[in-house]
């Protein structure tokens, strides 16, 4: 079977599901708006919450990328063909 790699779009909608502390676990859907560098060596990524979150929604959460346990995939955008000479996207595997 071939392995297929999978790309967070920016205009997807997800559910990240990650660690918020010792016995908690957070659950956030909405939308997904890119990557944030929160240090030299941490990387988040960016979700716009939505209406699940009740006041929050529209409020953009950075989630560290070293504390998700999961991502669903709701509804993935097409992804738009890249020119010749742009930076590789960041996959996850």
């Amino acid at each position: 079977m071939k392995e297929k790699e999978v790309e967070l779009v920016p205009g997807s909608i997800y559910i990240i599901y990650s660690l918020g502390s010792e016995k908690i676990h957070m659950k956030t859907s909405g939308t997904f708006t890119g990557y944030a560098y929160l240090s030299k060596d941490e990387v988040g990524i960016c979700i716009e919450m939505d209406e699940s979150h009740g006041a929050e929604q529209g409020r953009t959460r950075i989630i560290p990328v070293s504390m998700i346990l999961a991502i669903d995939i709701v509804k993935e955008k097409e992804q738009s063909k890249r020119k010749s000479g742009e930076e590789e996207p960041h996959y996850f595997r």
